[in-house]
């Protein structure tokens, strides 16, 4: 996370309510000889103290944690390059903006029948953002299908015990230079859902 405490100022709730409409983000755990990361999709609880995710039975992390291990779930949001020259503003550099929580919390391997109810819910979570998309339910695979997907992979219940987040969106500029950039950045820009960033920095 950056260090800055100019962008570091959203609340948990917010920062959780981008992290729970992601849904997707790079679970990372200390392995013996280096660090492990798997890119998972995971489903937020409510009140936002805990994390439901899946692994495949082979990777790394899920033959590798111990009970209760510590572990970091991060998620990226948009980012954008901004140039110095956007600014209209003497001795500036380049820099980049962008949205990034993270979870921080210890990871519990759940029994092997949660692992039905988990699919259940992750995929009404998914599946309801595509209305007005007929659901895919898990009801659409055949008893023998499900079997042998279940067996591949393994449940995990991320308890989450702190909440990090880095809103880089040029507040350390004045209003007109981090509008400037804006502009900038949706004329010519590059990054991830630039548009998304650009809407951010307005908003501010």
């Amino acid at each position: 996370m950056h260090p800055n405490p100019a962008f570091r100022g959203t609340s948990v709730e917010q920062s959780l309510a981008f992290a729970r409409s992601r849904g997707f983000g790079i679970l990372g755990l200390n392995g013996d000889n280096r660090p492990l990361h798997a890119h998972i999709p995971f489903l937020l609880a409510a009140d936002g103290r805990s994390a439901d995710l899946h692994l495949a039975r082979s990777n790394a992390i899920a033959r590798a944690v111990a009970a209760s291990a510590p572990v970091l779930l991060t998620v990226s949001g948009p980012d954008a390059y901004i140039s110095p020259d956007w600014y209209g503003v003497a001795d500036m550099v380049p820099t980049w903006n962008y949205v990034a929580v993270n979870l921080v919390g210890r990871l519990e391997r759940l029994p092997e029948d949660a692992m039905h109810d988990m699919l259940v819910r992750q995929s009404h979570d998914f599946e309801t953002r595509l209305a007005p998309k007929p659901e895919w339910t898990v009801d659409k695979l055949s008893p023998e299908t499900l079997a042998k997907l279940i067996r591949m992979i393994v449940p995990f219940r991320l308890h989450i015990e702190n909440v990090e987040a880095t809103w880089k969106l040029s507040q350390n500029r004045t209003p007109d230079a981090r509008l400037a950039a804006a502009d900038g950045i949706a004329e010519a820009g590059f990054g991830t859902d630039t548009d998304e960033i650009v809407h951010l920095m307005r908003r501010l």
